[in-house]
């Protein structure tokens, strides 16, 4: 008899036991088609530019804001090089404001430090972690909301 209950509980713990640790999903096998035309993409310019002190790049919305973007970050400096080149990206993911990019620099008593965040107070978290003793000066440059 004890035996048998033995048995018996032994197979009903295991069949709940499988059923516990069966992942059960349900997954959507299905598949969307759209159709992408011209409206739906826009241009972007990515931009880089090598100086005397170092190189620095990013994206902008447009040619005139790339070209911006380069003078200001070669101001008072010789420019060794500097490119720009355009892309397509659907207008969905430009217009995104998660694809925004926040560049950051830092200069303080200890050294020099540089960067990207995906948001501005991540840039300015980043900056004081970086930034050991005091800080002379920092900036950060958001890139633009694509259009």
């Amino acid at each position: 008899m004890k035996q048998s209950i033995l048995i018996i509980s032994t197979v009903v713990l295991s069949v709940l036991n499988i059923n516990a640790t069966t992942l059960e999903t349900t997954s959507a096998k299905g598949i969307v088609e759209t159709e992408i035309t011209e409206s739906h993409i826009t241009k972007i310019y990515e931009w880089s530019v090598k100086t005397v002190s170092g190189k620095s790049s990013g994206t902008s919305s447009s040619l005139e804001d790339a070209k911006e973007m380069i003078a200001l970050f070669s101001r008072n400096e010789a420019v060794l090089e500097k490119k720009i080149t355009s892309y397509y990206i659907l207008k969905s993911e430009a217009k995104n404001a998660d694809n925004r990019t926040y560049y950051w620099e830092v200069k303080s008593t200890n050294g020099n430090a540089k960067g990207f965040s995906s948001s501005e107070n991540k840039a300015r978290e980043i900056i004081d972690l970086v930034s050991k003793g005091e800080i002379i000066s920092y900036k950060i440059i958001t890139s633009e909301k694509r259009k």
